[in-house]
């Protein structure tokens, strides 16, 4: 059975060759060469349980004995710990390949394989503190594949140590090139969580016109103003508006609201004039409303001036034909600001 987190038992455990021991390690008795080889093969052939019962038996058998009965007790357990894996049991076959590691006179390099395996087992069992400390110990002392460096980014993530997740990540991205959307989803959560916003926006604009999902494009524009870049925000939505991949009323009307937002008011007001003409947008009060904030900012005196009256005249509100009064008089519209002062219900200055 093939668990989610951890490798099928030929590829997660590092069988030794005709399971002969390793350089340094104590020779063993033909007997239990013979008699792993039969159980190795049997596993191999489907049969989990009888497997590690045989091999636990052997192993207990074997405790106490000297160099080569110790090593012989290691590659029994860790046969049933292969057993266990086959079982869909991951914690168990963490346990055995710890009490594996455990015994004296175990090299360094089969301690450390044995090592790694318990650390992706106690990972797919769930166990996220012990596996992440243990695979943080065993890539302390060896580089790794790309793998273990995005295994412990995600358990430090769902052990929420951002600041832990983000320095591993930062190696996993250097040794992965292009990253897969599942490693992008990933280092953007870590990096926003980190308070990184602004690489976490780089990686995630990385290759963004290539993508036809209109979440990823949402995202980078709402990570770009959190990032405290508005221009930026408008420009990543503009370009996902032009590609298609954001439509509809909602999307049109946060565009124009991006572009206000990003230094762009005139092209936010533009758009909004032609969407009310177009009947893309609601000709209403609100977004007449916005009309008029964008002309205001863009400085066009009177296209601003129209559309302050507009709304005064559709919303028939004191405080809108007193803004409008006021923006005609600091423009040097006296006649309007008299009369839209007049409206309001205000007694000129005198």
């Amino acid at each position: 059975m093939h668990h989610r987190g951890y490798l099928p038992v030929g590829l997660l455990l590092c069988w030794l060759v005709a399971v002969t021991p390793a350089q340094a390690a104590p020779p063993l008795e033909a007997a239990f060469i013979e008699d792993l080889q039969r159980l190795e093969a049997r596993l191999q052939g489907g049969e989990p349980a009888a497997v590690k019962e045989r091999a636990l038996a052997q192993a207990r058998r074997l405790a106490g004995g000297n160099a080569a009965d110790r090593w012989a007790r290691a590659l029994y357990l860790q046969l049933a710990a292969g057993a266990a894996s086959r079982q869909g049991a991951p914690a168990r076959a963490a346990d055995l390949l710890a009490e594996a590691r455990r015994l004296d006179g175990l090299e360094t390099a089969q301690h450390d394989r044995w090592l790694h395996d318990e650390a992706r087992l106690r990972l797919a069992a769930g166990e996220r503190e012990r596996g992440s400390e243990l695979l943080a110990q065993w890539l302390s002392r060896h580089p790794g594949e790309p793998g273990d460096h995005w295994r412990l980014t995600r358990a430090l993530a769902e052990l929420e140590r951002w600041e832990a997740a983000a320095t591993r990540l930062d190696q996993a991205l250097a040794a992965t090139p292009r990253p897969d959307a599942r490693q992008q989803a990933l280092a953007g959560a870590v990096l926003r969580r980190a308070g990184r916003e602004g690489e976490a926006l780089a990686l995630l604009a990385a290759g963004l016109a290539e993508s036809r999902d209109p979440a990823r494009w949402r995202e980078a524009a709402a990570l770009a103003q959190r990032a405290g870049e508005p221009g930026r925000a408008a420009a990543i939505w503009e370009a996902g508006w032009r590609a298609g991949v954001l439509s509809g009323p909602e999307a049109l009307r946060r565009r124009i609201e991006l572009h206000l937002a990003g230094g762009t008011p005139a092209r936010a007001a533009e758009q909004l004039a032609a969407a009310l003409a177009s009947g893309a947008l609601d000709d209403d009060e609100a977004n007449r409303r916005l009309l008029a904030q964008a002309w205001e900012r863009a400085r066009d005196r009177e296209r601003a001036l129209a559309a302050w009256q507009a709304v005064a005249e559709l919303s028939g509100k004191g405080e809108d034909w007193s803004r409008l009064a006021r923006l005609a008089h600091a423009w040097g519209r006296d006649a309007l600001a008299e009369r839209a002062l007049a409206q309001s219900g205000q007694r000129p200055a005198p």
